[in-house]
């Protein structure tokens, strides 16, 4: 009976490691070499993973959270409050949150330019990339729209406990 031998084993681990190193390289090779980087998409679905689960945290999460500190005759009126914030404030973002927030202000110091520089998402392609903190990396633009939106949505909901309730 032979015994299994640990240095083929750790061999052929070594070897599957290169394997998967050389695959790594020869996929992300032209973003590293400088060429126009194209999306990668381990990032865009990291990215629309944390949309969701931010979107989940203010719609259900915090209309449940807050309706759990109110008395239950006012239960509704937290949920539809968190609800329509939520919504508005997505509108709000795609009409001129995110020009103003995004958008290349130059020279321009005024916010009404700003805002229409990109208002209603002009000048946003299913083409067009938005640049991330790591070089040669990039996401699609409508990617990193929707998650500042999310963002820009939770904000002002997480003020509905502070105000007065009757």
């Amino acid at each position: 009976m032979k015994l299994p031998s640990y240095r083929s084993a750790a061999a052929s681990t070594l070897a599957g490691a290169a394997l998967v190193a050389v695959a790594v390289l020869a996929l992300a090779g032209p973003a590293l070499a400088g060429n126009d980087p194209t999306p990668n998409p381990g990032d865009v679905a990291w990215m629309l993973t944390s949309a969701l689960l931010v979107l989940m945290m203010s719609i259900p999460g915090l209309a449940l959270f807050y309706g759990g500190l109110v008395r239950t005759k006012n239960m509704l009126s937290i949920l539809t409050q968190t609800f329509a914030i939520v919504s508005l404030v997505g509108v709000i973002w795609a009409v001129y949150g995110y020009s103003i927030a995004f958008g290349d202000g130059g020279n321009r110091s005024t916010i009404s330019s700003a805002a229409s520089q990109q208002a209603f998402l002009k000048g946003v392609t299913a083409a067009s990339n938005a640049p991330t903190f790591t070089p040669g990396h990039v996401i699609p633009e409508y990617v990193f729209f929707v998650f500042q939106m999310t963002f820009a949505m939770i904000t002002p909901a997480l003020i509905v406990v502070l105000l007065p309730s009757a």
